[in-house]
């Protein structure tokens, strides 16, 4: 596989996960439906603010993607593209991060109040796919 064949699928992957993403931050917490503050705004924030501001972080992290398939396309230094991929891998787990965040403060702790402590095994499971 060429270098730009694995930045084309890299690309595509990261591409899926941006989706997926923007479609678990569109989506109900289905774990925790029937806890109030989930189904409430405060989720992403009153305002919606967090939420517009995670759509925004996505949209750059996709132009930063876009641009690293330019570098890789006119044979850019390789010590430029893996400087821009690290930027990119950064600007997810600041993603992550924030997502992470919110969850916690608002759906984990919400449902440890109402007694759903199995929210705890699914925070740990995802603890360990984000640090993988």
């Amino acid at each position: 596989m060429s270098g730009k064949e694995g930045i084309r699928m890299e690309k595509k992957k990261a591409e899926k996960e941006i989706k997926a993403l923007e479609q678990e931050i569109n989506a109900k917490c289905a774990k925790c439906a029937h806890v109030d503050i989930c189904e409430s705004e405060k989720k992403y924030g009153k305002d919606g603010e967090s939420k517009k501001k995670l759509l925004n972080r996505l949209a750059r992290i996709e132009g930063q993607i876009r641009g690293l398939e330019k570098m890789v396309d006119e044979d850019k230094y390789c010590i430029d593209v893996l400087t821009q991929s690290s930027a990119i891998t950064s600007a997810m787990n600041s993603f992550n991060k924030e997502v992470l965040t919110n969850h916690i403060r608002n759906c984990v702790t919400a449902n440890i109040k109402a007694g759903n402590d199995e929210i705890v095994e699914e925070m740990l499971d995802m603890l360990q796919k984000l640090m993988r």
